[in-house]
C-alpha cells in the first residue's frame, strides 16, 4: 500500500501555495458553523425537545429526555465491566494529572501599596462546568481524565460530562469508569452540537453551565465558538495535529509511529507535518508509515486522514524547519534532533512540546500529567492548553489606605477630566470634603 503524502522541497524565496494552504488551515469549518448555528438556535428555543430531535437525526437513536442522564447506579455498575488493569491505569493517570495540576495552580497573592494598602488577586472555583468527551470512533477515557480531573482539583462542585451513546443508548463502561474516577457529578449520554447547546443554554433536564471545555470534531468546535458569551470556553480544541522537527539522528520508525498516532483519529481533518533538512529522512519516514499502517486496525481512517492532512517539508536548515513549525502553531510538537533542548528555546507557538527521542506524543495524550486538551487550527499562536486555572475565576483585590487615596487623587482627577467622567473623579475627592466626613 502507499500513502498519499506530498514531500515538498522548501525554498523561502519561492511561492508555495500548497504549503501556505496547509500552514494556514482554518480553525473553524464554515459549513460546520452554518449547521451548528441552525441547530443551536433550535435548541435555545426548543430545549429538551430540540435536543431529542437532533440526537435522533445525528446519532440515530430516539432518546427521551428522561434518558438523557446516565443514572448513578449505571455509572457505578460500569466498574463490573472494567478489568483490573484499566482500573489501576485510570487511578495512576488521575494521580499524575492531579500532581501536575496542583503544581501549576496559582495561589492567592498580595503586595503592599506605597502607602500601606494592599493589592492582590484571589482565585475562586467556578460553580458548574461542562466537559465534552468525544466518543464516536473511540471511547476517549483519557479525555475524561484530562478534563474533569482538573475541575475537581480546582474545587468545582458541579462537574458535568456530555458524551455520545451508541445506538442502544449505552455509554462505553471504560469511559463511564474514567468519568467516575475523574470526578463527574453528572453524566449525559448526548454528543455533538446538541450537547454543546444543552450545556450552554440549559434545558429542563440539563442545567446551564458556566464554562464548556474539551475537544471535538468540526461541528463541536463550531458550536463552541457560537455559544461563547453564553458561557466561557477553554479554547479551540478541534481535530488532532502534530508536527515533528527531525534531523539525521531521528529514527524513521519512531517518527512514523508518532505521526500515525494522530492521523489514526481518522476524521479526515487531522494534520501531520514533518519538517527536516534531510530528504533521506523524509523518504524513510514515509516508507515506515506505509509499512506500519498496513498492520494497524484503523488503516482506512489513517489513509483518509493522511491524504487530506499530511505533509513532509524538506528545508535547507533545521532553523528554517523551526520557523515553519512556529508558523504552523501545532497542537503537538515533537523535537527529534541531536540537541532537542536547544530547539525548545526557539519554540514560539505550540500547544505542547515533546522533547527528545524518548518522549512520544502519546505519553502526553495518556500519562505525563499536563492535560491533552490543547489548541488546534493554528490557535496555539494565541491560546494555551487546559489547566486547573481554566476552572477558576481570577478576581483582583484593591484595599487602599487614606494615604494611598491622597497620593493618587491628582491622577484620578486628571483622568476623570480627560475622559469627561467627573463623577469618577468626585467619587475619590468627596472623601476629603469636611462636610461628608463623620
Amino acid at each position: 500500500m502507499s500513502l498519499n503524502v506530498p514531500i515538498l522541497k522548501y525554498s523561502p524565496h519561492k511561492e508555495m501555495p500548497e504549503l501556505d494552504r496547509f500552514l494556514a488551515r482554518p480553525a473553524f469549518d464554515p459549513e460546520a458553523e452554518e449547521t451548528a448555528r441552525r441547530v443551536l438556535a433550535d435548541i435555545r428555543a426548543g430545549g429538551d425537545k430540540a435536543v431529542q430531535k437532533y440526537v435522533k437525526e445525528f446519532n440515530g437513536i430516539n432518546l427521551a429526555p428522561a434518558r438523557f442522564a446516565v443514572p448513578r447506579e449505571e455509572r457505578l455498575a460500569a466498574a463490573e465491566h472494567v478489568d483490573l488493569v484499566f482500573k489501576r491505569c485510570a487511578s495512576e493517570i488521575f494521580a499524575r494529572i492531579v500532581r501536575f495540576g496542583k503544581g501549576g495552580m496559582r495561589a492567592d497573592w498580595s503586595m503592599a501599596t506605597p502607602k500601606g494598602g494592599v493589592l492582590g488577586e484571589k482565585f475562586t472555583p467556578l460553580a458548574r462546568v461542562g466537559a465534552y468527551v468525544p466518543g464516536g470512533a473511540a471511547p476517549l477515557a483519557s479525555t475524561a481524565l484530562m478534563t474533569l480531573s482538573l475541575a475537581k482539583v480546582a474545587g468545582v462542585p458541579e462537574i458535568v460530562a456530555c458524551t455520545p451513546c451508541d445506538k442502544k443508548g449505552k455509554v462505553d463502561p471504560f469511559l463511564l469508569y474514567a468519568l467516575e474516577v475523574a470526578g463527574a457529578t453528572e453524566v449525559y449520554r448526548i454528543g455533538g452540537i446538541q450537547a454543546i447547546g444543552a450545556m450552554a443554554f440549559g434545558t429542563a433536564t440539563i442545567r446551564k453551565v458556566q464554562k464548556i471545555v474539551g475537544p471535538g470534531g468540526p461541528y463541536v468546535t463550531a458550536a463552541k465558538k457560537l455559544v461563547y458569551g453564553d458561557v466561557d470556553l477553554d479554547m479551540v480544541a478541534g481535530p488532532s495535529e502534530i508536527a515533528v522537527l527531525a534531523d539525521e539522528t531521528a529514527v524513521p520508525a519512531h517518527v512514523a509511529a508518532d505521526l500515525l498516532s494522530q492521523l489514526e483519529h481518522g476524521t479526515g481533518h487531522e494534520k501531520a507535518l514533518l519538517a527536516t533538512p534531510y530528504m533521506g529522512i523524509a523518504t524513510k519516514v514515509l516508507a515506515e508509515m506505509e509499512r506500519q499502517t498496513a498492520a494497524l486496525s484503523r488503516r482506512e481512517a489513517i489513509e483518509r486522514a493522511a491524504a487530506a492532512g499530511a505533509m513532509f517539508v524538506v528545508t535547507d536548515t533545521l532553523e528554517t524547519g523551526m520557523d515553519l513549525v512556529n508558523r504552523f502553531a501545532p497542537e503537538h510538537f515533537e523535537i527529534m534532533t541531536k540537541e532537542p533542548r536547544r530547539w525548545l528555546q526557539k519554540v514560539k507557538n505550540a500547544g505542547a512540546v515533546f522533547v527528545g527521542a524518548w518522549t512520544p506524543e502519546s505519553a502526553g495524550d495518556f500519562v505525563a500529567g499536563p492535560s491533552h486538551v490543547l489548541p488546534t487550527g493554528g490557535t496555539a499562536a494565541f491560546f494555551s492548553g487546559l489547566t486547573v486555572d481554566s476552572f477558576r475565576k481570577r478576581t483582583s483585590v484593591v484595599a487602599f489606605t487614606r494615604a494611598d487615596l491622597i497620593e493618587t487623587l491628582p491622577l484620578i482627577e486628571a483622568m476623570g477630566r480627560v475622559e469627561g467622567l467627573d463623577a469618577h473623579a468626585r467619587a475619590a475627592s468627596v472623601r476629603f470634603e469636611a462636610a461628608t466626613n463623620p
